[in-house]
């Protein structure tokens, strides 16, 4: 993120009542709504942890222990069980869906 200099691109009057209520400290202005991208998006995080927990559940699946998993991750036993109930939960609505669309 590059910070601007409020000088350069505001209008002389908004930066006047904006140094009313902050002066001279950092302000991040977000987005338009319509033009925000959801987090991990641009970085490419929300793409690794889904990778990632992809590759727990696939593990667990294959009989790797809870324990050995928080080892391998560095997670904590309630976040191992929480991707493991997450990607259960994912993969047997899938197989549902599947099957409803199989159907028609």
């Amino acid at each position: 993120m590059n910070y601007r200099n409020g000088r350069d691109v505001l209008p002389p009057s908004l930066l006047k009542e904006l140094q009313k209520y902050i002066e001279g400290e950092l302000i991040y202005i977000p987005k338009k709504s319509s033009e925000r991208v959801g987090w991990g998006v641009n970085s490419g995080t929300r793409q690794m942890i889904e990778r990632r927990n992809n590759e727990i559940y696939d593990l667990h699946c294959n009989g790797h222990s809870v324990e050995a998993l928080t080892k391998t991750y560095h997670l904590s036993v309630e976040s191992i069980r929480k991707v493991i109930f997450k990607k259960r939960a994912e993969r047997e609505a899938d197989a549902v869906n599947q099957n409803l669309s199989a159907r028609r």
